[in-house]
């Protein structure tokens, strides 16, 4: 099975629980509120080393602002206490940026949420890449070109970080493998014009190397990118590529072609009316301690609920603006005018699915 950790779908219903406690909660508030994301995003930092071309967030600014150590460790051991499962540390930056990042994800593990970290791997130290590994759940590796050349010319770098990132991979696995740890290492490349025609070349590299898997995905406009350079790019005739990518796959290494995800691309369309992940199941911690319920929304004040510089995040997550941003989005959110493809999307539909169920649902 080349997808087995389901990135091209969701796993919202391996929560039952929880989704349980939304869908039996209906409209009241009062039980709402208190249901909290099973998975949060962390910006820890803004800055980034890089300048990618298809960058979504480049409208935040790239500042080299990052969240204060203490505040970051006790908004993570508040959200542990209120039942979040997982955060990944990515954003509007490069999160490796932000200082003392494996003491942090260190903390994570001992609050008892699973983490992750998506990184061009680049600004990386042995202790870093060590403690990440070893407190890490998984750890993907945005790497956009086969070779050095496009690379660069895609991530608005030098070509020698493309050699940078390969050896920091080699020295991850090879930590990795000889203190017998379970962080699962991956790549993932965004496919553009400019690297179609290398992400065989890629996927081969990633497979020598050892990496566990290749992630090949579209891109998707964002709303309010600077950059609309890819806004018309067409899906449509990937058919070859992803056979020749399934070729490369063993029972080692796998190429997660994300088909589904490029279907919908080519739609263009939502097939639900009612944004319900939104404020309840995802949620985003931006590098200036706001939070926001929607990472297609970063920067509007209709999907800010607070600032954990100025309150706890439970505080936050059970506030009135909290409230007023989920009435927003039941009751005035045009889902005509969001992000095609948003994360989100998969849960979307399925929870969209239990909210309007079919005629024969309960002939299981």
């Amino acid at each position: 099975m080349s997808d087995k950790f389901s990135i091209d779908s969701h796993k919202m219903g391996l929560h039952p629980l929880r989704v349980a406690k939304w869908l039996e909660a209906k409209e009241d508030w009062q039980k709402l509120k208190k249901i909290y994301p099973v998975y949060v995003e962390i910006s820890p930092y803004g800055g980034c080393n890089h300048r990618c071309t298809f960058c979504a967030l480049d409208y935040m600014g790239y500042e080299n602002i990052g969240l204060e150590f203490d505040v970051l460790k006790n908004t993570l051991s508040d959200m542990a206490q209120k039942g979040v499962k997982s955060v990944m540390f990515a954003g509007e930056g490069e999160p490796l940026l932000f200082k003392d990042l494996d003491l942090i994800v260190e903390h994570c593990s001992r609050v008892g949420i699973d983490t992750s970290l998506t990184t061009n791997f680049v600004p990386l130290n042995k202790k870093n890449i060590e403690r990440c590994i070893e407190s890490c759940s998984w750890i993907k590796v945005s790497l956009n070109g086969g070779t050095a050349k496009s690379y660069a010319q895609i991530h608005q770098t030098k070509e020698l970080d493309f050699e940078r990132v390969m050896h920091n991979l080699e020295y991850a696995l090879e930590y990795r493998k000889q203190n017998n740890l379970k962080c699962t290492l991956g790549v993932q490349m965004l496919l553009l014009p400019e690297n179609k025609d290398e992400a065989v070349i890629l996927a081969q590299k990633c497979k020598e190397t050892g990496v566990d898997y290749l992630v090949i995905k579209p891109y998707s406009q964002h709303n309010f990118s600077q950059t609309t350079k890819y806004a018309d790019i067409d899906y449509s005739d990937t058919q070859d590529l992803e056979k020749e990518l399934e070729c490369l796959n063993d029972e080692n290494f796998s190429v997660v072609f994300r088909a589904n995800t490029m279907k919908k691309h080519v739609q263009k369309t939502h097939s639900y009316s009612t944004c319900h992940s939104t404020p309840f199941f995802w949620g985003y911690i931006a590098a200036d301690g706001k939070v926001f319920g929607c990472s297609a929304y970063l920067g509007d004040d209709k999907f800010c609920y607070g600032n954990i510089y100025e309150n706890s995040f439970s505080q936050i997550w059970e506030s009135d603006k909290r409230k007023k941003s989920y009435e927003y989005v039941k009751n005035e959110l045009d889902i005509k005018n969001c992000r095609v493809n948003c994360r989100m999307d998969e849960v979307n539909r399925y929870l969209f699915r239990l909210k309007n169920p079919h005629a024969h649902d309960n002939f299981i």
